[in-house]
């Protein structure tokens, strides 16, 4: 067997950490040990918690409920069968080790039936909702959160469940409840229904959903969770979910979750805060417990009952909705103690000093271990703007076995030198230098922008480019230079973001053709409008306007790195033009050639390629993508003594395969 290459053998500058990675590996394995039953080899096996707490159903009918509150005095369960007061016929019995059971035996729950906890400690008692509750629905009037019985007499019948495999995920990042043009809250069946069939069409082979934990506040995009278990209600049922999955993978979506396991709402009423009373139940104990940047509660990785419970977490939705995986949110927020705020991460030693939260990097190599034990293909993305080396790495190379972090800072460069930079002062060796500067032994996921940039408050590249011209000039008779120039960059940044991508790509809901203004949830400060909670397909879909130009230029784009495989090879870059702002690099059979020159176009521009003959298969100034047609039908070049040459128009980009 060939033996794996340690981290710190393959990269030089990890030499002096050697003992400290050796020593997480190590403490690693020795945390898998405590989890793995005696009687298996099995992490999942040891991994049931969602199967033995909460509310279940048993074979003879009846219902049991259990949940861990080792502070609790006395649990009981309210509902509507009992009018929500507490009676000695619902009280919960102690099981030991913190836990406590209830069985409803010749008691009738009934589907859709209304449900909380009353839990009462030492010196006082309130209203919980179970912690592994699958299943919550909010008043419309009194917005109060209750878990609801879900029994539905018919089970989803998957029709669809494949194996989808995504070495190089081309991704598709998207929120449910703001995927309809109606100023409203979407739903799962109407996502399936109307913006399945966009992704589709334009190539994308992976979505990431992001806000499906169940979150109290819709503006929190998703990320102040309160339930983990459950999927939030406001987007539809659990079936109706399924069907949107299986109708993705039966197109050939695969499914990545957005799952938040780096805190948790503060809520009492609806969260885990002071679940049974003790503020340090679930989360670290004093100050360390409580995130000062996001206002909400920080888990304890170092106690079992919390890593049993966000194991199983991954555990369930892998196997309940048949997820092809998942984008790990907040983890630099996890690994240190410090939630990495205001640190600049020039130095390696802060990937291994005190100041890392060890209990936090050890749970998450677990979770990738059972995430790759249930599901082989799964894949698991960190999103870690500190880069700590290994995160992405193999576990038995010294990792923690990610198969992919996000390349963070190739959005944070593009908006600097939109913003700080003159067109005549984009220098195409930092733009190769950034876009394609990772670690050699991990993959990334690369974007041009997410939905970070988008969130109000920020500027979605189109707008940072063409600003309030956008309400005026996108019809595609109007004439615009200020519009020209950002059409045009805005395919550049696109092509050039993909084309150097380390191994995968993502793009945000409705981006790709340039969605203007910004996204601000439903608040107080904007009146409760769904205005910018929304995606205004019709702009690229009437005709008349210039985003069904980008769009079709990112459905191009797309295709062709789809068709060629290219991210199975690293890019190698050909020029670098400073003076003439060109850039061009080779990656598998194609040649990627971008004149981000404001003012210049030069004919006949060489340059040194493998020889052969090179079909043009991407231009971006075709009409079609609202450019100016300078290069008509030159479609075919030919290398002469290994040069090839070109009319390279400004800004605009070429896509040259090679054919044997």
């Amino acid at each position: 067997m060939r033996k794996v290459k340690k981290i710190y053998e393959t990269d030089p500058w990890l030499t002096p950490y050697k003992e400290a990675i050796n020593a997480r590996h190590e403490r690693i394995l020795a945390a898998r040990k405590k989890i793995v039953p005696k009687s298996s080899e099995s992490l999942s096996d040891g991994v049931n918690n969602h199967l033995y707490y909460g509310l279940h159903k048993e074979p003879d009918g009846s219902w049991v409920i259990r949940e861990w509150a080792p502070n609790a005095s006395r649990i009981y369960l309210i509902g509507e069968f009992n009018n929500w007061k507490r009676t000695s016929a619902y009280e919960f019995k102690v099981a030991g080790a913190g836990n406590w059971e209830l069985r409803l035996e010749g008691m009738f729950l009934g589907h859709g039936d209304l449900y909380k906890l009353f839990i009462e400690w030492p010196g006082g008692g309130g209203e919980r909702i179970p912690a592994y509750c699958t299943r919550l629905v909010q008043d419309p009037v009194t917005k109060v959160f209750c878990a609801q019985v879900w029994d539905p007499a018919e089970p989803y019948s998957w029709k669809h469940d494949k194996m989808l495999r995504r070495p190089h995920p081309l991704i598709y990042e998207c929120h449910i409840g703001m995927s309809s043009e109606e100023p409203k809250v979407s739903t799962f069946d109407e996502f399936r229904k109307d913006v399945l069939p966009r992704v589709k069409d334009l190539g994308y082979d992976t979505i990431q959903i992001m806000a499906l934990q169940e979150h109290p506040y819709y503006g929190s995009f998703g990320y102040q969770v309160s339930n983990f278990f459950a999927l939030s209600s406001r987007f539809g049922t659990p079936e109706e979910f399924k069907k949107l999955v299986d109708t993705a993978h039966g197109i050939g979506i695969a499914v990545v979750m957005d799952i938040v396991h780096s805190h948790s709402v503060d809520n009492e009423a609806e969260g885990l805060s002071l679940f049974d009373g003790r503020d340090d139940l679930y989360f670290y104990q004093g100050p360390q417990g409580h995130h000062p940047a996001w206002g909400s509660r920080c888990f304890d990785y170092g106690k079992d009952e919390v890593v049993r419970f966000l194991l199983s977490n991954c555990k369930f939705w892998l196997e309940e909705y048949h997820l092809d995986g998942f984008r790990f949110d907040g983890v630099t927020s996890m690994i240190y103690w410090d939630h990495g705020l205001g640190k600049d991460f020039g130095d390696y030693a802060l990937y291994f000093d005190q100041g890392v939260d060890e209990n936090a990097v050890t749970y998450l190599a677990l979770a990738n271990m059972l995430i790759k034990e249930i599901k082989p293909q799964a894949v698991t993305i960190a999103e870690d703007v500190s880069g700590m080396a290994g995160l992405a790495a193999p576990f038995d190379a010294g990792g923690v076995g990610f198969d992919f972090r996000m390349a963070m800072g190739i959005a944070d460069h593009w908006i600097k030198w939109i913003k700080e930079k003159s067109d005549e002062q984009w220098s195409p060796g930092e733009i190769w230098y950034e876009l394609t500067n990772k670690r050699a032994d991990e993959k990334t996921i690369s974007y041009a922008e997410c939905h970070d940039q988008a969130l109000v408050g920020d500027k979605t590249i189109i707008f940072r480019l063409i600003d309030k011209e956008m309400y005026f000039s996108m019809n595609k008779d109007s004439q615009n230079l200020l519009v020209d120039r950002g059409i045009a960059l805005h395919k550049l940044i696109r092509l050039a973001t993909v084309g150097t991508a380390g191994d995968g790509y993502l793009n945000f809901m409705g981006n790709e053709f340039g969605h203007p203004e910004w996204i601000d949830f439903p608040r107080e400060g904007n009146g409760w409008s769904f205005d910018h909670a929304r995606r205004l397909w019709s702009l690229s879909d009437n005709g008349f306007l210039r985003y069904g130009c980008l769009r079709e230029f990112d459905k191009d784009m797309i295709g062709i790195v789809k068709k060629n495989g290219i991210m199975a090879v690293k890019p190698e870059l050909l020029r670098a033009d400073e003076e003439k702002k060109i850039l061009i690099f080779k990656r598998k059979n194609l040649i990627f050639a971008l004149n981000f020159n404001p003012a210049g176009s030069f004919a006949d521009y060489g340059f040194q390629a493998p020889p052969g003959k090179y079909v043009k298969v991407l231009d971006s100034d075709e009409g079609k993508y609202d450019g100016f047609s300078r290069l008509g039908l030159d479609s075919e070049h030919f290398t002469v003594d290994g040069e090839l040459r070109l009319y390279l128009p400004s800004r605009c980009a070429l896509v040259l395969k090679k054919e044997d």
